[in-house]
């Protein structure tokens, strides 16, 4: 008879994984008799709709395909209670699962078409070592999937503005502590996260990271804002990116704003800051030109916006807005010598007073979730820092020398929860 399983969700710095099984055990084990070895771990990554095995390209630039399924590999094995705690002994046999970077193979979501979507990893788990009790536990198979926790969604809701001007689903988070006035961080995801399905604007990245209990810590408790478009935020009406710098979304999103703080009365409107990665970068530049002064900062993620599409009257527009740019010299994804460097060097021209830029050698994985075929510490695509951004693992600006506040050396998100109008 083959067995129920349950899984753990985690969103990493590469988005959502299954990084533990849990399997009901027919009685009661000790940890020390489990190993690594213990069970074999096949997984399909399915397409939720029709059921297929997906075909999926093996990273942004290949064109070759692949058939989403394979072996995963089992770093640990360990007598756990249902929710995958290690006990010294337990009814449950908890599988901590690698997380791989290339092939992703327990990784919940996949770029289909144009975007991510979330999607279903069916495992098929097989007892191959017995496991030596009073009686010897052999031969279990596990194959139904009961039940998921992602414990780093709680808090988070999935919601629609009833303006019937803006089309646009969002998801929020609600700080705990919900007494007072609390600031705003509005998070613009990239263009791989549009679409409908929303839970993927804020975590398809580690966006969740910013309802994390140590950066709620930083603002006093904040509301997190993640906005999605059907498309991308570079759409400038025609389904294309835009060469004009413009955006069909500006208006959208500034009335979704406006009406979210309309209903969250509570917001601190002397602190309010906009960001996003990519497109979310080209749209967080986009609306602290159109709406300036609206913002009370801005923090900027490999920000697609051409330079040479901003007008000297708008850099005076924007050059009082407090800024942190983020982007990574290997980018070549968004060229940062045609969109960030010139605007930040004319900005400080133009007598900005609080404008930083963190400009990264590349991106490597700092975490030791992640790691090559060498086991050495992997190396995400350049376009990728937003992974740093959203560790807050900002600290640097251009010249290299430490962002300081008030004679205290401060990260972007430190910095962040300081500013007020």
């Amino acid at each position: 008879m083959n067995r129920s399983y349950k899984t753990v969700t985690e969103v990493t710095d590469w988005g959502p994984y299954v990084t533990k099984l849990i399997l009901p055990l027919p009685e009661s084990v000790e940890s020390e008799i489990l190993a690594e070895d213990t069970f074999n771990v096949y997984v399909e990554r399915r397409n939720k709709i029709n059921g297929d095995v997906l075909e999926l390209r093996k990273d942004f630039t290949s064109e070759e395909k692949y058939l989403s399924k394979g072996y995963c590999k089992v770093i640990k094995t360990y007598a756990s209670d249902e929710k995958g705690n290690i006990k010294v002994e337990g009814k449950y046999a908890t599988l901590e699962l690698e997380c791989e970077p290339i092939y992703r193979i327990n990784s919940e979501i996949a770029l289909l078409k144009s975007h991510n979507e979330y999607v279903y990893c069916n495992f098929y788990i097989t007892q191959i070592k017995e496991i030596k009790t009073k009686d010897k536990i052999l031969g279990l198979v596990y194959d139904q999937l009961i039940s998921n926790n992602m414990d780093q969604i709680k808090g988070w809701t999935n919601s629609e503005p009833t303006n019937m001007e803006t089309s646009l689903r969002y998801g929020y988070y609600k700080p705990i502590q919900n007494k007072g006035e609390h600031p705003l961080i509005i998070w613009l995801h990239g263009a791989g996260e549009g679409g409908y399905d929303t839970t993927i604007a804020y975590t398809g990245n580690n966006v969740v990271n910013l309802s994390s209990d140590k950066i709620q810590q930083l603002f006093n408790g904040a509301y997190v804002l993640a906005p999605q478009v059907p498309t991308m935020w570079m759409d400038d009406g025609t389904g294309k990116y835009t060469m004009s710098g413009k955006s069909k979304y500006v208006k959208a999103l500034k009335l979704l704003i406006d009406e979210f703080i309309d209903v969250h009365s509570n917001i601190d409107e002397n602190r309010m800051y906009i960001g996003g990665c990519s497109n979310g970068g080209f749209m967080t530049m986009r609306m602290i030109i159109d709406y300036p002064g609206f913002f009370t900062a801005a923090f900027p993620v490999c920000e697609a916006l051409q330079d040479d599409l901003i007008t000297d009257e708008q850099i005076t527009d924007i050059k009082n807005t407090p800024i942190w740019f983020t982007h990574t010299k290997n980018d070549t994804i968004v060229d940062p010598n045609t969109t960030v460097i010139p605007t930040y060097k004319r900005l400080l021209k133009a007598g900005a007073s609080d404008v930083h830029f963190t400009f990264f050698d590349k991106i490597v994985d700092n975490t030791g979730t992640f790691t090559d075929e060498g086991d050495k510490p992997f190396e995400f695509f350049g376009h990728a820092s937003w992974i740093y951004m959203l560790k807050d693992k900002c600290t640097f600006d251009y010249d290299d020398s430490p962002v300081n506040i008030n004679g205290k050396n401060v990260s972007l998100l430190q910095w962040l929860a300081l500013q007020n109008k």
